[in-house]
């Protein structure tokens, strides 16, 4: 660290809405309908009792698969890992796990959102890759999400600034491994600085882990999973780069930005 260990400074970003402008396809599988003028969280709320799953691996693998398989089945012959990112309720892994296991979607349920991602990035940077919100009431797959994005035009000028300025740029993101690695390299961080599949109180950790080893950190997000980190912080920054709604559960925040760059800007 370059910074002097009584002014050491940290800013730590969410990813998807705060770094990346994300395109998301979203599959109602019930309705057999696919959605992409809705946040995924703000979805979640609006069930009242969800959890976002993310599916660790690389989707591109269904594309030579039996669109009929069901996703459980693809879970456990490929040992993908799950991480829940967002939760509403407080169910274990296992549970998790049983929910998925007696629901009947199927690879098609994921595979059906392609085409249109594609079409939305056709030149995408980075694939955030797939996830499934779970109603955990009527204990099923309510949906499928598919996802990818572009960085927005500031953020690698943005983070060069902040190192130039010896401020210690981390990332805290729901998303899963293998974009968050692919991520830090292409905004030029280190790897031991981005924290993938990050929960709501996994980014509230690494913020209060960050002030305990001596730093004032700023937070940067845009969801409500980025709430607890935001109280956490000593300074909450929501962007709203991402055009859509914003839940009201972000309810403290010091600055509001409309562009990455505008950090740049607050004296922390």
């Amino acid at each position: 660290m370059n910074n002097n260990q009584n002014d050491k400074k940290a800013v730590v970003f969410d990813n998807s809405g705060t770094l990346l402008e994300r395109y998301r396809v979203i599959k109602d599988i019930a309705n057999d309908e696919l959605i992409t003028n809705i946040n995924s969280m703000t979805l979640i709320d609006n069930i009242g009792s969800a959890a976002l799953a993310i599916l660790q691996f690389n989707t591109s693998i269904l594309v030579n698969l039996d669109p009929n398989m069901l996703i459980s089945d693809l879970i456990e012959e490929y040992d993908i890992e799950i991480n829940v990112s967002y939760s509403q309720g407080d169910l274990s892994k296992d549970e998790i796990l049983e929910i998925i296991k007696n629901d009947k979607a199927v690879i098609k349920d994921i595979s059906d959102c392609f085409p249109l991602l594609k079409e939305k990035v056709p030149n995408m940077e980075l694939c955030n890759g797939s996830a499934l919100i779970l109603d955990l009431l009527e204990k099923r797959i309510g949906y499928t999400i598919t996802s990818a994005g572009q960085l927005f035009p500031n953020v690698k000028s943005t983070i060069a600034t902040l190192q130039d300025r010896n401020i210690d740029v981390f990332i805290a993101s729901g998303d899963r491994s293998g974009a968050i690695s692919k991520l830090a390299n292409i905004i030029g961080i280190d790897e031991s600085h981005a924290f993938p599949t990050a929960s709501t109180k996994r980014k509230g950790e690494i913020v209060t882990n960050l002030k305990n080893d001596g730093y004032k950190v700023m937070m940067v997000g845009d969801g409500p999973n980025d709430v607890v980190a935001f109280n956490n912080a000593d300074v909450a920054t929501l962007t709203i780069e991402q055009k859509g709604d914003y839940s009201e559960k972000l309810i403290k925040y010091d600055y509001i930005i409309k562009d990455i760059s505008e950090i740049l800007k607050i004296n922390f």
